[in-house]
């Protein structure tokens, strides 16, 4: 037998050496790989469900029956089989969080389809701190008649410090565990993800996570619930301002939100027109942006627009226009900050169906025993990517766009 184990306190290495190995999405044969528990986990589960005896055979086979594997080894994979079988009866779904339009139907997802296949849901107010709280509630198919149109989230959203430390979330665990809920659907951006990758590691809970931001923060998804509300939002607005500053021949600097991420900002900016963005993932070149205006000034082109996220580097729109002011005395320039109104409004209908989509999908992943993933959107097709990587990585905004804006505003 050439198929070998070695394990520790948080990783399963498996050596293969055979030309046809069991696990061909986790190995190639004849390399040797290492993955987490989890990652063994989701392949088990998936497989159970489309080839229940066999696969169950060669698993007892590999585990209990290969000479490689030492019984401490064993004692230490054999916990995953009790939760191959495990079924997900009662989900708790919760908003954490900042708030975005589409939550609500998120949420009418989970509830109803979890509904339809026989599993029960409860609602967790106000996030992590409903759940320390034990303000929960059961949640029929009515609770969420009517609310797909609505922003904001029927379920509240708090930040809660509590449950950064470990007592924390043993208290709110333990409020599940009396209700009987052993699994939940996060709803929320990267810091309610790194909750539920806390919880679930200490308490053997499944998690799946939505993306509900409206920053577009969480790498691995093409759509974040929200984000083209806010965006549209901001347009929206940015339209209304440009009929100003055009009939005063203004410069006009207007923020946006994105402290981390500067999505809305580009998309909002090159969908307006903008002469300038300055977003967190590029560096301001302050200097450059002068010599443009100048040279702007000289062509008698005085209306120019920069769109700004609030966490570009330089310190926001108003740094930017005392900057401005000083090297273009004879210019104009006002500053709008957008705020919190690219938070509310009733939701896009490309919201609307994200966030029914993931919805279901949240609720089947559970259903097919998939542990601590988020569910994203990649090519129009559903992507399940670990909690821990949608929590790390951060995306990355491409050259083409910057080119593109550069060139637009030429």
């Amino acid at each position: 037998m050439r198929l070998q184990f070695t394990i520790d306190d948080s990783r399963l290495t498996i050596h293969d050496s055979r030309p046809n190995s069991l696990f061909p999405d986790i190995l190639q044969p004849r390399v040797t790989t290492a993955c987490s528990y989890e990652n063994v986990w989701y392949y088990v589960a998936y497989t159970l469900n489309a080839h229940k005896t066999l696969f169950l055979r060669r698993w007892k086979w590999i585990f209990f029956k290969t000479s490689h594997i030492q019984a401490a080894t064993i004692h230490k994979i054999r916990h995953l089989l009790p939760l191959m079988a495990k079924k997900v009866t009662k989900i708790g779904v919760l908003t954490s969080g900042g708030d975005a339009p589409g939550m609500n139907a998120a949420i009418r997802a989970v509830v109803r389809t979890a509904i339809y296949n026989g599993i029960e849901v409860f609602g967790i107010m106000r996030g992590y701190q409903g759940m320390i709280d034990d303000d929960i509630v059961k949640m029929e198919s009515k609770s969420v008649a009517n609310i797909i149109q609505r922003g904001g989230t029927i379920l509240k959203t708090a930040r809660c410090k509590e449950f950064f430390d470990a007592a924390g979330r043993k208290k709110a665990y333990s409020n599940l565990k009396k209700r009987g809920i052993n699994g939940l659907v996060i709803i929320g951006g990267d810091g309610s993800f790194r909750g539920a990758v806390k919880l679930s590691q200490e308490c053997n809970i499944p998690c799946i996570g939505l993306a509900g931001t409206i920053d577009k923060d969480i790498h691995g998804s093409d759509f974040t619930i929200g984000f083209d509300t806010a965006v549209n939002t901001a347009v929206r607005a940015i339209d209304k301002i440009r009929d100003t500053m055009d009939a005063h021949d203004r410069i006009f600097i207007i923020e946006v939100m994105g402290r981390d991420a500067g999505y809305i900002a580009l998309h909002s900016g090159i969908a307006t027109g903008a002469e300038n963005i300055l977003i967190p993932e590029r560096k301001t070149d302050i200097d450059d942006i002068i010599r443009s205006l100048k040279e702007k000034e000289r062509r008698k082109k005085l209306v120019n627009l920069i769109v700004v996220a609030e966490g570009d580097g330089f310190g926001g729109a108003n740094e930017v226009q005392k900057v401005l002011e000083k090297n273009l005395p004879n210019a104009e320039i006002r500053v709008a900050i957008l705020g919190h109104i690219q938070r509310g409004g009733s939701p896009t209908c490309i919201d609307r169906l994200i966030a029914s989509r993931m919805g279901y999908h949240a609720v089947e992943s559970l259903m097919e025993g998939r542990h601590n993933v988020f569910v994203g959107i990649h090519n129009n097709k559903m992507h399940y990517i670990p909690l821990e990587q949608a929590v790390k990585n951060k995306g990355n905004i491409s050259e083409e766009w910057m080119k593109i804006v550069k060139i637009l505003a030429s």
